[in-house]
């Protein structure tokens, strides 16, 4: 995985692979809503096994049942394919 920075232009066609996450201020990011409180705490210690793995951390946000992740490389100033590759691993969780 390339820790470059993906140029804006090229994001939206990046993101068609992961048609959930939304550019914000140069992250990406998702809210997900479980029916139950504790179903999104469950996501996120699943969550925290991956990007502990991956010695990647994103902003994540816990109110009432809706996650959001945020999700950017700030080493590289911006959205690089490691933000890509992991939203796409949550994916594969949630969906």
């Amino acid at each position: 995985m390339s820790e470059e920075l993906i140029p804006e232009e090229e994001i939206d066609d990046i993101l068609k692979r992961c048609p959930e996450w939304d550019v914000e201020n140069g992250a990406i990011t998702r809210t997900i809503e479980f029916e139950e409180y504790m179903e999104s705490i469950d996501f996120v210690n699943d969550l925290a096994e991956i990007v502990n793995e991956a010695q990647y951390f994103p902003e994540i946000d816990i109110r009432d049942c809706k996650v959001t992740i945020r999700l950017t490389s700030e080493d590289a100033g911006g959205i690089t394919e490691v933000d890509i590759e992991l939203a796409s691993r949550i994916d594969n969780m949630v969906d």
